[in-house]
C-alpha cells in the first residue's frame, strides 16, 4: 500500500492546482478595482450631449397665451383615436416637418439647441411661444452575456453600469476584459471595446450609453474551463476522485 501514498498525493495536488485555476475570482470578474495594476487605466472625458440623427424622432410641446393657435397646434401633436402624442422623423436631408411652419433643420443639434430653433419659428407667428422637445426613441440594446433586450434611457446620463442592471445580471462567463458597445457617429458605425473591471471606466468615453447604443458582452474563451463556486468545483471533483479511487482499486 506504500505506492497508494504518492497516488493520493498527486491527486491533492492536481485537485488544488485546479481549483486555483478553475474558478472566478474578484481579480477575473470583480468591478470598480483600484490595485490591479493589471489593468487598464482610462482618461476621463467631459460628457457630451447626444445630437440628433437621421430617423430620430422628436416629440414637442408648443405653450403660448395665444391659445385658440396653441390649442390648434396642439391637437396636431396628438393621434385621434387613443391621444398619444405624435413623433416627428428626422427626414433623410436632416429635416423635421412640423404643423404650419416650414421643414427645420435639426440634425447635428442637441434636443436643446433643436427646441431652440424650432422656438424662434414659431415665434414669427406667436412672438410668445415657447417650445419643449424631447426625444422620443430614447433606447438601447443589450445582446451577449449580459441578457438581450430594448431597454428605455428613462434618465439623463444613464451610465454603462445602470445599462447592464436593468438587463439583468453580467454573467460570470461574459468577457469582461472585451465589453463592445456599437455606437453611431458622424463618421459611421464605431465599435468602442474596453474592459469594465477598472474604476477609471467612471466618466471615461465608455460610462454613459447614448440612444440607439448596442451594448455587446461576448461569452470568454475560458469560461469553458471556468467552474461559479469552489461548492460546484468540490462537487464534480469529490465524484471524479470518487471514480478514480474505484477504478484504481479494481485494477490493484
Amino acid at each position: 500500500m506504500a505506492g497508494t501514498k504518492p497516488t493520493y498525493r498527486l491527486i491533492i495536488l492536481v485537485i488544488l492546482a485546479l481549483a486555483a485555476t478553475s474558478c472566478y475570482n474578484y481579480k477575473n470578474i470583480g468591478l470598480l478595482q483600484e490595485r490591479n495594476p493589471a489593468l487598464p487605466v482610462y482618461d476621463p472625458v467631459d460628457y457630451a450631449d447626444y445630437k440628433l440623427r437621421i430617423n430620430d424622432e422628436v416629440i414637442f410641446r408648443l405653450m403660448s397665451s395665444d391659445e385658440t393657435i396653441s390649442r390648434l397646434l396642439l391637437s396636431d401633436q396628438y393621434i385621434s383615436n387613443n391621444q398619444q402624442v405624435m413623433a416627428y422623423r428626422i427626414f433623410p436631408d436632416g429635416t423635421i416637418d412640423l404643423p404650419y411652419i416650414k421643414r427645420i433643420p435639426v440634425e447635428g443639434l442637441t434636443v436643446h439647441e433643436a427646441a431652440r430653433v424650432v422656438e424662434k419659428r414659431f415665434r414669427e407667428v406667436l412672438p410668445d411661444a415657447s417650445v419643449i422637445m424631447a426625444l422620443a426613441n430614447k433606447n438601447f440594446t443589450v445582446i451577449g452575456e449580459a441578457g438581450s433586450g430594448v431597454f428605455p434611457i428613462y434618465k439623463d446620463r444613464l451610465t454603462i453600469y445602470q445599462a447592464l442592471s436593468m438587463s439583468g445580471e453580467l454573467n460570470y462567463t461574459g468577457d469582461h476584459k472585451r465589453v463592445k458597445i456599437i455606437r453611431e457617429s458622424d463618421t459611421g458605425t464605431e465599435i468602442l471595446e474596453f474592459d469594465i473591471r477598472p474604476r477609471s471606466v467612471i466618466n471615461s468615453k465608455y460610462y454613459y450609453i447614448y440612444p440607439n447604443d448596442i451594448i455587446y458582452i461576448q461569452k470568454a474563451k475560458s469560461s469553458f474551463w471556468k467552474i461559479n463556486s469552489y461548492g460546484s468545483f468540490v462537487s464534480i471533483f469529490t465524484s471524479s476522485l470518487s471514480l478514480i479511487l474505484t477504478a484504481y482499486y479494481n485494477v490493484k
